[in-house]
């Protein structure tokens, strides 16, 4: 498999030398194409801190983040929108779809935004949201659906433009444990079928089980790698309680 994403040595510091603290330290991984990654920790692990660098939203302290060879530390601050715009996709706890405009205007503004023609646009967002079961609601607004379709037009709209790597940002953290489920049974699908490569913050063990691979983070450290391999979903839920009953983690069903 080929590397999409290497980090290499990355290193978090806020404040100075009088009150420095270290948010994230000395940490190295890499992501293979087509991987489901979930990141996890207790709250203020660095987990959020460690998904803004790999986002460029925030500036690392030192070391270098490649993404398919590119260095993403070097590029010009002028130049970082463009950078997220074509290769980074983003799914965000609160949704940030905009009211005043309808699920297939929501999906179809990433497209404007890149400048994609206009002749293409309408069918993209079909194919996409034929993709994730929202094909129904696409002329509705996003007051009138389910959390849980909300997040699937979040995730049609990170996916429109076939991103190199989808950042979710704790996906469930808004939505009951039926569009929770629901919701991960999409992402889990996007990886599968569409090839999609995945990082995921959660503190959430049963989002964490969609995962095929976990990086527990404690005190700005990777604590453990946990891989989910030929294991049941249930069963590697069990794993990764264990895991969080020594760094002390929430808890959720799994069923």
């Amino acid at each position: 498999m080929n590397t999409i994403l290497r980090l290499e040595h990355i290193q978090k510091y806020y404040g100075n030398e009088g009150n420095l603290t270290k948010a994230i330290q000395d940490i190295s991984f890499s992501v293979e194409a087509g991987e489901f990654l979930g990141i996890m920790g207790a709250s203020g692990s660095g987990k959020t801190t460690l998904l803004n660098c790999i986002s460029t939203i925030d500036t690392v302290s030192a070391g270098h983040i490649f993404l398919e060879g590119t260095d993403i530390t070097e590029i010009r601050q002028s130049s970082l929108a463009r950078f997220r715009r074509e290769n980074l996709g983003f799914v965000f706890q609160d949704f940030n779809l905009l009211d005043t405009l309808t699920i297939s205007e929501n999906i179809a503004l990433a497209l404007a935004i890149n400048k994609v023609p206009a002749g293409s646009v309408e069918s993209r967002v079909l194919d996409m949201a034929g993709k994730l079961n929202i094909s129904d609601i696409l002329d509705k607004y996003p007051y009138q659906v389910s959390g849980g379709q909300k997040q699937r037009c979040a995730c049609a709209r990170a996916m429109i433009n076939n991103p190199k790597l989808l950042l979710a940002d704790e996906p469930t953290g808004a939505l009951d444990s039926h569009s929770s489920q629901m919701l991960l049974s999409t992402m889990q699908s996007i990886n599968e079928q569409l090839g999609a490569t995945i990082l995921m913050v959660t503190h959430d063990a049963f989002s964490a089980s969609y995962a095929s691979r976990i990086l527990f983070l404690q005190d700005g450290e990777i604590f453990m790698e946990l891989r989910k391999g030929d294991d049941s979903r249930s069963a590697f839920f069990d794993k990764i309680l264990n895991v969080l009953t020594m760094i002390g983690g929430g808890q959720s069903h799994v069923c």
